[in-house]
């Protein structure tokens, strides 16, 4: 049986990077297509299906955190990774906020680079592929995971894939201690300063989305983790 090619958008404005980057991923067996700009990205991707994208954070015409939250408006699932060459914690918790699933600073090893996009193209796909059917009444709320959806009072918000799965998981231990680096673990892998802060920023969101019920509350245990309480 042949195996399914996984298509990769990268944009670099550094063609020199940018091909071979080109040559080396698809010798691994994947199709790239190379945009220099992120307004020529946009028309890209509009026009193909892709199973990733790789940004440059600075990119001509549109930079990388515009482009990202271009693609998150057509497909919050999609695994996106920053190459940049700053390291800046602000950056990276920009990038994090707006979906990012990873970062990568130059200069960086072609190998790591392989294993990232390999890890995320691995659980994205089958992560919730024939998963049953998994509704999850929280308060006065109906959490909808396979579909990524909170509903109350008849109206329904639409969350992003990170968002659920890390719903999910408060949800199978509510009323208990979640510790950050399970948690961390859990969603992303592995843990990290950077992971914990945009996890911070997942946390916010998350204590947003359920303000409605004033019976739930995310509660913040410092230094240890989160309890997801509900007033039975």
């Amino acid at each position: 049986m042949n195996k399914e090619v996984l298509n990769i958008l990268l944009v670099e404005d550094d063609l020199n990077l940018g091909v071979l980057l080109v040559d080396y991923l698809e010798t691994e067996g994947f199709n790239v297509k190379l945009c220099k700009d992120g307004e020529q990205a946009v028309k890209m991707f509009h026009a193909n299906q892709y199973s990733l994208c790789l940004l440059d954070v600075m990119l001509p015409k549109m930079d990388g955190f515009t482009l990202a939250k271009e693609i998150r408006s057509r497909d919050i699932n999609i695994p996106i990774v920053f190459i940049t060459a700053k390291s800046l914690k602000e950056d990276k918790l920009r990038g994090y906020d707006i979906g990012a699933d990873d970062y990568i600073s130059k200069p960086f090893d072609e190998e790591e680079l392989l294993w990232k996009i390999k890890a995320l193209v691995r659980r994205v796909p089958l992560e919730k592929k024939n998963a049953p059917i998994e509704i999850i009444t929280l308060g006065k709320y109906l959490f909808d995971y396979n579909n990524q959806s909170l509903t109350i009072a008849g109206k329904t918000k639409r969350i992003t894939e990170k968002e659920s799965d890390i719903l999910r998981f408060l949800c199978l231990h509510q009323n208990k201690v979640v510790k950050r680096e399970d948690l961390l673990k859990e969603i992303w892998g592995e843990n990290d300063y950077f992971l914990g802060r945009s996890l911070d920023v997942f946390i916010t969101k998350m204590r947003k989305y359920l303000k409605d019920d004033p019976s739930l509350n995310i509660e913040n245990i410092f230094g240890v983790g989160f309890i997801l309480n509900t007033t039975k």
